[in-house]
């Protein structure tokens, strides 16, 4: 049979399934960790905190995610302590909330307890954070799970949010455990009422010497907290140590009024010995600008200056005629509260424009020159402690000569150890760089350091580094810095700079040896 096929009839095609796009796998893995990382900070806040009694304090403890890691102890209303304690991507906040009134009050009546309080401190931290490492745990996972059965309705993918989320946190717990600390405590930054940061962060002499391990440390802040507090509004007076001298460098003032003032406080609040000024305390170096330098006679402590490139030789016969004031230059000596300086003048004036500035090589000649005077004054067994000089090229011309040379006119404070073990530390702008302030976007900030020295060696024991907000600003900060030799267990200090061993972990440019 011949089978007849109807024209204009066809066979239908099957028809064709299509599978709906799938995404890509690096975009579901970045989905995933997305949804890991908002749920795991999601749980955090909501539950992640432990309130944990400190000895005779109310803490909360809580982790916070962080891209630097380290310990912020917030003590309302005085400030906060910051402590590069480890570095991971959770970062421990510690709020002391309140005052037990009653455990305080067992410490004003029985004083003897104080002596069993780091014992307990060190126990209560413990307990604490256990604590919150379990809480921790269950909120990161809760939350990590949560967020992934909302976002994907599927309880295999929310388990698997939450497991990510729990080897994450692992993850991060054994790196802060293996850059752990427990020496950040000698080095703390304090932001807040500056009155009260030499009482909170203690005594420099006596963290040197008495430090032993970190919970005997954290119980000496947590009972100075315990005495702040005590006395309400009315913060206990700075007792000075009586072997410690103490040194208050300020550098480039400018001729800004308010950095006399702060030079008052500075040393009524830390009971400084003697000022140094490392020079451009002017700006042009006019005799109109003299009246300027006359609050220097009541600052209530003695003052060594060096001359700056922007101080001339007027300034310099002005202030040699102002009480208290010793001007120091090609390598003059005196000797102030215990303490032996030597410094030189800057070869340069800048605001002179008359003359071609001699640049690095003025500088390494006058460093030179304050050099031979360093090793002459060592012939006559009157050896130098502090060296000063205002470029800190020139200061570099002294290394090896002097344990320690104090320099500025960089205008941001920078500490180094120099090759043949010389220190020197460059101080910032104490007048916020004058006029110069406002050129930038943000104002310069204030700055000053308090040198701490062993009044029977006259080796510089730690400083503490001082910055003050800029213009129109109101913030203030002192970060805490000890000398590697002076932390436990290091070996003894040279008596010699010229076979010290370089310590600083700091090691900065100079910069430029033109004028800022």
């Amino acid at each position: 049979m011949v089978s007849v096929r109807t024209p204009g009839r066809r066979k239908p095609k099957p028809p064709v399934l299509e599978l709906a796009p799938r995404p890509h796998p690096w975009r579901r893995a970045l989905g995933l960790v997305t949804v890991v990382l908002a749920g795991a900070w999601l749980g955090l806040l909501v539950v992640g905190n432990v309130r944990a009694q400190v000895g005779p304090m109310n803490t909360t403890m809580t982790l916070r995610p962080s891209l630097s890691g380290g310990t912020k102890i917030n003590v309302s209303p005085l400030g906060a302590l910051h402590l590069d304690s480890h570095v991971a991507p959770v970062r421990l906040d510690v709020n002391v909330d309140q005052l037990d009134p009653a455990r305080a009050q067992a410490l004003v009546d029985h004083p003897e307890r104080l002596s069993g309080l780091q014992d307990e401190v060190a126990r209560d931290v413990e307990h604490g954070t256990l604590d919150l490492a379990v809480r921790s745990c269950v909120a990161v996972v809760a939350g990590a799970t949560a967020l992934g059965l909302a976002v994907y309705r599927r309880p295999g993918r929310a388990a698997a949010a939450g497991g990510l989320a729990l080897a994450l946190l692992a993850a991060s717990g054994g790196t802060a455990y293996a850059t752990w600390n427990p020496k950040s405590v000698l080095e703390p930054r304090f932001s807040g009422l500056l009155s009260s940061a030499p009482s909170l962060v203690g005594n420099a002499r006596s963290i040197v010497t008495e430090f032993d391990v970190y919970q005997k440390e954290l119980a000496r802040l947590v009972t100075n907290v315990t005495k702040l507090y005590d006395v309400t509004s009315t913060l206990p007076a700075y007792q000075p140590d009586p072997t410690t001298v103490r040194v208050l460098h300020v550098s480039d003032i400018h001729l800004n009024p308010a950095s006399w003032k702060i030079i008052a406080s500075l040393v009524e609040q830390y009971k400084v010995d003697v000022i140094v000024d490392s020079g451009d305390t002017m700006d042009h170096g006019t005799a109109a600008e003299n009246g300027f330098l006359d609050p220097v006679a009541n600052l209530g402590a003695p003052y060594v200056w060096v001359r700056g490139n922007h101080d001339s030789v007027l300034t310099q016969r002005y202030l040699e005629g102002v009480r208290g004031v010793h001007v120091l230059d090609r390598g003059r000596a005196v000797t102030v509260a215990g303490l032996r300086f030597a410094g030189i003048g800057d070869p340069q004036y800048t605001p002179d424009r008359s003359t071609v500035p001699g640049g690095g090589d003025a500088e390494e000649r006058a460093g030179a020159e304050l050099a031979a005077a360093l090793r002459a004054q060592r012939a006559a067994g009157t050896p130098v402690d502090v060296a000063i000089a205002h470029e800190p090229s020139a200061a570099r011309g002294v290394d090896g000569e002097v344990p320690l040379v104090l320099a500025g006119h960089l205008h941001h404070e920078q500490t180094e150890v120099l090759e043949k073990g010389t220190r020197l530390r460059v101080e910032g702008s104490t007048g916020g760089s004058g006029l110069r302030a406002v050129e930038g976007k943000y104002p310069d900030p204030i700055e000053a350091s308090i040198l701490y020295f062993d009044r029977d060696t006259r080796r510089l024991q730690a400083w503490d580094e001082i910055k003050l907000g800029g213009l129109g600003l109101t913030t203030a900060e002192v970060s805490r810095h000890l000398p590697k030799e002076n932390q436990p267990g290091a070996a003894p200090t040279p008596t010699d700079p010229a076979t010290a061993t370089p310590t600083t972990t700091t090691r900065a440019p100079t910069g430029p040896a033109t004028a800022p």
